[in-house]
């Protein structure tokens, strides 16, 4: 039911960690994160996503969900719209809505994926952000690279909506290659802030360290927050993240493999039991499993099933299950 992976973080950069700590590196850093840090997430942005930035574009935060608060913090005024495409993380809402933002929350029927119609039916003159996911937490669905061309072209029809893509499953993909909205449409450049860290890829939940690349002026309101709130991420941590962006990829090939095979088995186990289905996610590590076949049905103990809640209770008190 945890949002991690079980695998541990690779030794090279716990060495990074280690070695940082002998060499005193345990005193405040830059607010918006080391230089060092900085400039590994540039290249690693300009190798994996053909995207350039410069070190005024970039903010390191205390992991993703840190850096995507600042940026509704930074950004959302009272009745501001922000479109959601659900299923969706569950923080996005309540970030939204703790700004005073109106989250629209858009039902994706087809595959779990925003498309270019449903899109342009709840855009308004209020709307201020889109929020993509993708891979997708908890579908797995990945948008494909002519998907996010079709959003694109609706998005340069409407020049006051900005975009957050949050990315931090791209490296745990299947059957799909992953893109990102402003590498299909660099015309979107100024109006797209890329989220992404090391957390899911890297298996560095603990470690907290995210970061957000957009345009400068708004990256250095989310770093003013910042130097408010928390101040610098933690500098050990900053560290390992560099040594993790700029070291050895090789080991994500094997994982991704595991959760692979991982995936394949519990699909077709699932979809073997009676009253329950899943669909097969392109990436990520989760299963969006439908109950809808168990609805109006009764435990043994006599209850009655009349929702998801109800059944993720009944897994969870009959059989020791933690669902979400």
């Amino acid at each position: 039911a945890a949002g991690e992976p079980d695998f541990d973080t690779p030794d090279h950069i716990k060495k990074a960690a280690i070695q940082a700590i002998s060499e005193g590196k345990t005193k405040y850093t830059a607010v918006d994160g080391t230089r060092e840090l900085k400039e590994a997430i540039i290249n690693k942005l300009r190798k994996d996503n053909n995207l350039e930035y410069t070190l005024n574009q970039i903010c390191v935060g205390t992991g993703a969900k840190q850096v995507l608060f600042n940026l509704f913090m930074a950004t959302i005024n009272s009745g501001d719209e922000v479109i959601i495409p659900a299923p969706y993380w569950v923080s996005y809402v309540d970030m939204v809505s703790l700004f005073g933002g109106l989250p629209v929350v858009v039902e994706c029927k087809q595959n779990f994926k925003l498309t270019a119609e449903l899109l342009k039916s709840r855009i308004t003159k209020k709307t201020k952000w889109l929020i993509l996911n993708s891979p997708n937490n908890p579908a797995g669905a990945v948008y494909t690279c002519d998907e996010l061309k079709d959003i694109a072209q609706i998005l340069l029809e409407y020049p006051h909506m900005n975009v957050v893509t949050d990315d931090i499953y791209e490296h745990i993909i299947y059957d799909e290659k992953f893109f990102t909205i402003a590498q299909v449409e660099p015309k979107l450049y100024d109006r797209v802030f890329v989220v992404n860290g090391v957390s899911k890829a890297y298996a560095m939940t603990g470690w907290r360290i995210g970061y957000i690349a957009g345009r400068s002026d708004v990256v250095k309101a989310i770093s003013t927050l910042q130097s408010q709130s928390t101040s610098n991420p933690n500098s050990i941590a900053q560290a390992a993240a560099a040594a993790a962006l700029n070291g050895d990829h090789s080991f994500l090939k094997e994982r991704t493999r595991i959760f692979k095979s991982r995936r394949d088995f519990m699909v077709k186990e699932l979809n073997s039991a009676p009253g329950l289905s899943a669909s097969v996610p392109q990436g990520a590590f989760y299963l969006f499993v439908s109950c809808e076949g168990l609805l109006s049905k009764s435990t043994k103990s006599g209850k009655i099933i009349n929702n998801d809640l109800d059944f993720t209770e009944y897994l969870l008190g009959d059989h020791l299950v933690a669902t979400v």
